[in-house]
């Protein structure tokens, strides 16, 4: 999957944002190429795990849909730890279809990781980080 440096450097603006809450949204784009980012409202408020609102959910589905665009990618950020699915990450996700980018603010390193989850399976996949915004 490739992103652009630009659409990270959004994501971790929101994650430093909303801190000390995970952050989270919908990554939209063509094939494994990301385009836009979508950030979407924690209802858990919380730091440890994220819930997005079933109303926000289906409005930015029906923009991706509108943009020409497909639903690649769900991310969310960790505060306090690393960017490695969680158990809470794990036991709830439900679609082996979408990937899943985790970016954690622990450190001044920007580290984002991206993973499939199947039936408690994860597998890291590979994520490009282009310089173009």
């Amino acid at each position: 999957m490739k992103i652009s440096k630009g659409i990270v450097e959004k994501i971790f603006n929101q994650g430093e944002k909303e801190k000390p809450c995970e952050a989270c949204g919908y990554l939209a784009g063509r094939g494994d190429i990301i385009i836009k980012n979508y950030p979407m409202t924690n209802m858990d408020n919380s730091s440890e795990h994220f819930s997005l609102d079933p109303a926000e959910q289906f409005a930015v589905i029906r923009k991706i849909r509108q943009e020409s665009l497909e639903l690649i990618a769900v991310y969310h950020t960790h505060p306090e730890t690393s960017a490695r699915p969680s158990d809470e990450d794990i036991r709830l996700a439900f679609d082996r279809n979408i990937i899943y980018v985790i970016v954690s603010l622990a450190t001044d390193k920007k580290d984002v990781k991206a993973f499939r989850v199947n039936k408690g399976q994860i597998t890291e996949e590979r994520l490009v980080i282009e310089e173009k915004n």
